[in-house]
């Protein structure tokens, strides 16, 4: 594949139980096209880390009443219930990271580190299971880094090598997660030719960008 391509072509090499990070904040700068691709060829037992599950209907939310998710990697789940039924009813595994931590352990994915050392969680559920280390007379949980096969990120523009730009609260996790993945791929707003967006302007540059989805044409 090269840089930019059609949807359907990139959905067609994501296996079955792959590990998805998807961007956005309650659906927002979600990649909304690449969500519902995957929903139409049915890509199953997918593992997405992602801030949230938005709500039924909206971004991450299609993927979960598809039940095309096996397991779940969010910083919380109130805004869709059938997220909570399916984790109630033993269909889908949800682990619940603070999300500070969450953002946290991506980053540390994306630059090589071997884990965040944070006090939030210390006394909690969050503790269970987890190392602690003091220092200086205070405690820290040592939370793992996070990385994924695939980053699925939206952005408002690219050009047409792949440098990125994105908008307001949709750029909420997104230049994260394209630190933390082995494949990046990005559903831009609009590509424009190189050099329309500023050196100063790019949030994601394009050496780390894998592919770029085109915008397609609709007929009838």
């Amino acid at each position: 594949m090269g840089k930019t391509v059609k949807i359907a072509e990139f959905v067609e090499h994501v296996a079955d139980g792959s590990t998805l990070m998807i961007g956005g904040f309650m659906g927002v700068g979600s990649p909304r096209r690449l969500i519902d691709e995957l929903v139409r060829q049915g890509r199953k037992d997918l593992h997405v880390i992602a801030n949230d599950s938005a709500r039924p209907g909206v971004g991450i939310g299609k993927l979960i009443s598809a039940r095309l998710v096996r397991r779940l990697v969010v910083s919380h789940i109130g805004t869709n219930p059938e997220t909570q039924r399916q984790m109630l009813d033993g269909l889908l595994e949800v682990e619940l990271v603070p999300q500070g931590t969450l953002a946290e352990r991506i980053r540390a994915g994306g630059h090589g580190l071997g884990g965040v050392l944070t006090p939030t969680g210390v006394g909690t559920l969050v503790e269970e299971g987890k190392r602690t280390i003091d220092i200086e007379g205070r405690r820290f949980l040592l939370e793992t880094p996070l990385r994924a096969r695939y980053a699925l990120v939206c952005a408002r523009r690219a050009d047409h090598i792949g440098n990125l730009t994105y908008a307001l609260t949709a750029r909420n996790l997104n230049p994260l997660m394209a630190m933390a993945a082995d494949t990046v791929v990005a559903e831009p707003q609009e590509i424009v030719p190189v050099g329309v967006i500023a050196p100063d302007d790019v949030m994601t540059p394009a050496v780390i960008v894998d592919h770029l989805v085109a915008r397609e044409q609709v007929h009838g």
